[in-house]
Order: C-alpha cells, then structure tokens, then sequence
C-alpha cells in the first residue's frame, strides 16, 4: 500500500522578507535554500525533514479563520508565552478571549496567534507519543 508523509505547507504573503521575519523572530526557524526554482518563495525548516514555504503573493486576498490553522508544539508552553508578550504578539484562547490560553479535554494548553497575513498560528504543549 502506498504511504505519506507531511513535507511542507505553503503560505501566500503579501511581503516575504515580513514574513520571513516573523517566523524566524517567533520560532526561530532556520532559512534553507529554495531547491524547487530562482523565484523569490523563501523557505524555513521547520525540522525533521518539514519545511514552510513562503511565497509572494502581494495581490492575493486571503481570508482566514481560526479554524483553519498551522499548529506546533513546544516543550516549555511558559515560556513561549513570555517571550511572545516580550514581542507584542497578541495571543487569545480558542474562544478568542485576549492574552489567554485555555486547555482542551486531553489536558493540553494551547493558544492562538496571527502571523502579519492573518493566518491563525496554534502553540501547545502536546508531547509526541
């Protein structure tokens, strides 16, 4: 039987280099070179083998919701908390209450964020089994 694996997501921004910036000043994902062609699409390792490609797109009109969302997961959920309010980054519960994290049934905390797209960005504290 055939089987797959996650490779990357691609995101459609309005400024690479913004976007760039952001996902590196949040996560500190490493920039990796752009194998596919010379165009300006700039890529991040997201680690393991999984990347984020990011591609201009400054026409491109997105619309988001929070339901549709990139999610990762940290080790120390206190202090990513601490260190996007040190970055005035604005983070809400699912409910979309402000500067606040809820925790799901299965005992994991997670929040939400916007990228400078306005795509909605999920942080928890789950543990890979």
């Amino acid at each position: 039987m055939q089987t797959f694996s996650f490779n990357h997501l691609a995101l459609a921004v309005v400024d690479v280099n913004t976007s760039m910036a952001f996902y590196q000043r949040i996560f500190n994902f490493k920039e990796i070179e752009n194998t596919a062609s010379k165009s300006k699409t700039r890529w991040l390792s997201l680690g393991e083998g999984k990347e984020l490609h990011i591609i201009p797109r400054p026409e491109a009109k997105v619309k988001t919701v929070k339901a549709v969302h990139i999610a990762f997961s940290t080790n120390d959920f206190d202090a990513f908390i601490t260190h996007i309010v040190a970055l005035n980054i604005p983070y809400f519960d699912w409910p979309g209450t402000p500067n606040s994290f809820n925790t799901r049934d299965d005992g994991v905390k997670q929040l939400y964020f916007q990228d400078p797209n306005r795509y909605w960005i999920e942080v928890n504290d789950a543990t890979q089994g």
